[in-house]
């Protein structure tokens, strides 16, 4: 789900609010409680660069593994 951005024209009061996309626009201010507020653009938190995209914001941090493991041998006498 998108994270919107909101900013209330009568007291500046900013917040950000986790919505679905087919949710309609919320236009009561909770800091003051008047209607009228207004979506801010902001960033994409992605870039689409070359052959894919690239996420550049919430990213997990990489997997990393272990390729140097020994491995234990065991030798059979006759």
């Amino acid at each position: 789900m998108p994270i919107y951005q909101y900013q209330c024209p009568h007291c500046q009061h900013q917040f950000d609010a986790l919505q679905k996309m087919s949710d309609a626009p919320l236009s009561t201010c909770p800091s003051c409680n008047k209607d009228g507020l207004k979506k801010c653009i902001t960033a994409a938190g992605f870039q689409l660069k070359g052959k894919g995209w690239y996420e550049t914001d919430f990213k997990n941090p990489p997997k990393t593994t272990d390729t140097k493991k020994s491995k234990s041998t065991v030798k059979e006498e006759v």
